[in-house]
């Protein structure tokens, strides 16, 4: 026997036995951290001082959906990566009084003027900087969508929820060392973004072999946008004295301050009627933007009918369209519950094989049949039926489906993602999962005007090509074009899952097309591998979307073998620093213990409770 052949008999072997697990596939057991132990209420947020906010809300005798509202508003003034007026996003709330799960839809829309090729120019190819600037903005939902969840389920009065985050604005919070250098990277050549999330590949602990399926940047630009690109936006985020941010010092918004203000005395409607609303519309009319006095006083949010699933024996709940993560996560824990994840070990070969094989059938699903349920049929209860998952789960073999075997049209050769989770739980048992974004850092780098806050550029999650779905993972299928008034598809997941009818675990993530793989991983290390808190939201992850045809694996501490044995399956292997921010709560009742858990893959998240 060959030296080659005896090492393919020793692979095979270990990829048919049980596996052995590694250092890699063991994520240790944390011990407990008292500051993530609480046994009233708790918030979890990117940034500490919204995270207070929301906690203090909740001490004043709010409710989860309440200290959730509050937090958001904060953080459009605390962490303006993302957090935002300008945006939109989704809400997934538990009320325990009537032990029902209701989630809010308040994504962005097309304007009334957009049309399906308005990115191309006439040879069908992306103009250039489309992702900056007025013309890149949806139509904003997050203060409608707010308001909806409040006037559903909130129990204080809407003004005091504002309150705290135009007092913030005015007085000014002090600046992290990661907003500093991420303003001064955005407004001063020569620094560097350390909130920049585009993929890294990582050749530190195992080399990875050429591959023509790495992505790149889906819009190919060659500009980097930045803040300093907008006089409006250097306005409202460069010091008086135009010298670089140093951590500590005054952030002050005197222009946001004053729009919440007026959205705190006079209600949702000021931002879609009023003065605000005006002052969005003229910056579109002289910006060559597209939004109009009519488009956002047209703009309406919507309660949606939960995605509902079970895993082994817990009731899974998150979005339904336009955000695709619900459906998303459901097909893969149902295809997963299949299979006997644990016997393995979260991260062994095989788990990561047919996990991976679960994401390529889920995300094939959001790429052909998933897109705004107002234009397009969305067969949700067929989608992720448990028939279904049985029939996909048993075209999963031993080697690794090529992504292009699914495709029934075309696929050539090929040519961000910041968002906010937060994760809410009150004294009485409601739990909120509330994941909002401009898209990507600082959305559309503009700022409005006079108003003193960021547009967005969702336009961008629509399919810009129609027709071309290629290996880097554009994707040019129908559902999801352009068309007025309509709402880009999301990956965004807020889910809450619970046992017994009381809540188990609230979580979600930024992170564009990796979320749902974020949140699928979470799920997993709580549910079937039975990790600690901190360890399941600690745990590496991993990521693949279809196309391109490549698993991304997260850090550094993968172990050579168990690379090795993936690629022997057929699979192609990328790297990346980190995958996503899962801002989560693990509750257990039996012990009286609310874990809150900020991932700590970022420098300023925050559980905040008692």
């Amino acid at each position: 026997m060959t030296r080659r052949s005896r090492w393919l008999a020793v692979l095979t072997a270990c990829l048919l036995a049980p596996n052995v697990p590694t250092l890699a596939q063991t994520p240790a057991r944390t011990t407990l951290d008292r500051n993530e132990l609480f046994t009233k209420h708790v918030v979890v947020a990117q940034e500490g001082r919204a995270a207070d906010v929301g906690r203090d809300i909740l001490r004043r005798g709010g409710n989860a959906v309440d200290a959730a509202v509050a937090t958001a508003f904060a953080l459009a003034v605390t962490h303006p990566v993302a957090g935002n007026l300008g945006g939109g996003g989704f809400l997934v709330a538990f009320d325990a009084k009537s032990k029902r799960v209701r989630t809010f839809d308040f994504r962005e829309t097309a304007p009334a003027a957009a049309t399906d090729k308005m990115y191309l120019d006439p040879e069908g190819k992306l103009l250039p900087r489309h992702r900056q600037g007025a013309r890149a903005s949806g139509v904003p939902g997050t203060v409608r969508g707010l308001a909806l969840a409040h006037r559903a389920l909130g129990s204080l009065a809407w003004s005091d929820l504002v309150r705290p985050a135009a007092k913030l604005a005015r007085e000014g919070v002090p600046i992290s060392d990661t907003l500093a250098r991420s303003l001064n990277a955005q407004l001063f050549d020569g620094h560097q973004d350390p909130l920049e999330t585009t993929p890294t590949t990582s050749h530190a602990s195992v080399p990875e072999k050429p591959s023509g399926l790495i992505a790149r940047r889906d819009d190919l630009r060659s500009h980097v946008e930045r803040l300093a690109d907008f006089p409006e936006s250097v306005a409202a985020f460069r010091k008086s004295d135009r010298t670089p941010w140093k951590a500590g010092e005054s952030f002050i918004q005197h222009d946001l301050a004053e729009t919440l203000d007026r959205i705190s005395a006079e209600g949702p409607d000021e931002f879609y009627k009023g003065k605000t609303a005006k002052l969005i519309a003229r910056y579109h009319s002289t910006h060559n933007g597209l939004i109009t006095r009519s488009d956002l006083e047209s703009y309406r949010a919507h309660e949606r009918a939960p995605v509902h699933t079970t895993f082994r024996g817990h009731d899974v709940f998150g979005m339904g369209p336009v955000a695709s993560g619900g459906i998303v996560l459901a097909e893969m824990l149902g295809i997963l519950e299949t299979f006997d994840l644990k016997a393995d070990g979260p991260l062994s070969p095989r788990t990561i094989h047919r996990v991976t094989e679960a994401q390529r059938r889920a995300y094939f699903t959001r790429a052909t049949r998933l897109a705004d349920p107002d234009f397009f049929n969305v067969p949700t209860s067929e989608l992720i039926s448990k028939e279904r998952a049985r029939e996909l789960a048993l075209s999963i073999t031993a080697r690794a489906t090529p992504s292009i075997a699914f495709a029934p049209f075309p696929v050539v050769g090929a040519e961000s993602s910041e968002t906010t989770h937060l994760s809410c739980f009150d004294q009485t048992g409601n739990a909120v999962a509330l994941t909002y974004t401009l898209e990507e850092g600082y959305g559309s780098k503009a700022v409005v005007e006079g108003a003193g806050f960021l547009l967005n550029n969702e336009m961008g999650d629509f399919n810009l090509t129609p027709g071309r779905t290629d290996t880097s993972g554009r994707i040019g299928t129908v559902p999801n074009t352009i068309g007025p008034g309509k709402r880009m598809l999301s990956s965004q997941s807020p889910t809450i899952v619970l046992k017994d009818g009381k809540v188990r675990l609230i979580t979600g993530s930024p992170g564009g097309r990796t979320i749902p793989n974020t949140v699928l991983w979470v799920v997993l290390n709580v549910i079937e591998f039975g990790l600690e808190p901190r360890a399941a939201v600690d745990a590496p992850r991993t990521h693949h979307a279809w196309f391109p045809d490549a698993i991304t694996l997260e850090g550094k501490t993968w172990h050579p073998s168990t690379v090795e044995a993936l690629r022997a399956m057929g699979h192609t292997i990328r790297f990346t620093a980190l995958q996503g921010d899962a801002h989560t709560i693990v509750i257990d009742p039996a012990k009286n213990r609310i874990h809150g858990i900020a991932d700590q893959r970022r420098q300023t998240e925050k559980a905040s409770g008692d």
